[in-house]
């Protein structure tokens, strides 16, 4: 089966006008591709209609869970697959080729798709980011929250696959740590619901987790050998953790305020 007319791709965005030409750009073999926009006020809007293939649709953001549930049943997806990006991935021409000539014939129910990760196109040498369930049949797809994000399931025969989805985020550092304070509400909220497992929930609690991430994230990214790259996704991590670890420390600083109150009371 043809690629073009088996999978269509569905993109999210909010002011996204650093990278979405390039997650277009790659994705110019569809013949449609679905933008679901969050309320962009830069120039998300204007570089994707520019392009012939983008169908543009808008839908107040609340939830990554609702976003991406209505982009796959409530934008006009006709094809049997969708394949789930955030605007800051870009597929490569070998990944189209091993989707049409090994996924597509095999009847598979989903994909799993590793990720190359680059800071302004400097490649990594690996990341600590698993690979995701990326590329689904349409009817098939359940679809959950996980922490700040979403998650996606189906049931089925799932093909893992050998070519990278890359990932290469050039929002301002502003933007990310605007992000991040958002998420680790969210993550802190699953933390104290002890449902990351026993051995990163304990590290979480008691704030060692930032540094173990970081050194981890370097070794991953290539170490000394890979210069600013890696050390900037080391940082990255661990300030993701540190941010977590901070929202952790308070939580705990204030239960025992409350706790010391009480006693002092009886």
């Amino acid at each position: 089966m043809e690629l073009a007319a088996a999978v269509t791709p569905l993109v999210l965005t909010y002011n996204e006008e650093p990278n979405i030409g390039r997650s277009l750009d790659s994705l110019r073999w569809a013949r449609q591709v679905v933008v679901l926009d969050s309320g962009s006020n830069d120039r998300t809007e204007s570089i994707a209609r520019a392009y012939e293939n983008v169908k543009w649709r808008v839908r107040k953001f609340d939830n990554h869970q609702a976003q991406w549930q209505y982009g796959i049943q409530e934008c006009g997806i006709t094809t049997d697959y969708v394949l789930a990006l955030d605007a800051d991935m870009q597929m490569s021409t070998q990944l189209g080729q091993e989707i049409e000539s090994r996924f597509l014939p095999g009847d598979f129910a989903g994909g799993l798709l590793p990720f190359e990760y680059r800071y302004f196109g400097q490649r990594l040498a690996s990341s600590l980011c698993p690979p995701q369930l990326r590329l689904f049949r349409r009817g098939a797809v359940r679809v959950g929250q996980t922490d700040h994000t979403q998650s996606f399931a189906v049931s089925g025969r799932i093909y893992s696959f050998r070519n990278c989805l890359i990932h290469d985020d050039r929002k301002s550092l502003e933007r990310w740590v605007e992000s991040q304070l958002r998420y680790q509400v969210l993550n802190e909220q699953t933390l104290w619901e002890n449902r990351y497992g026993p051995v990163k929930t304990f590290l979480r609690k008691v704030g060692l987790m930032p540094p173990l991430v970081g050194a981890l994230a370097w070794l991953k990214a290539g170490g000394p050998f890979y210069g600013a790259a890696a050390a900037r996704y080391a940082y990255e991590r661990a300030v993701c953790e540190g941010l977590l670890a901070m929202r952790v420390m308070n939580t705990k600083l204030e239960r025992r305020q409350i706790s010391d109150k009480r006693n002092g009371q009886s």
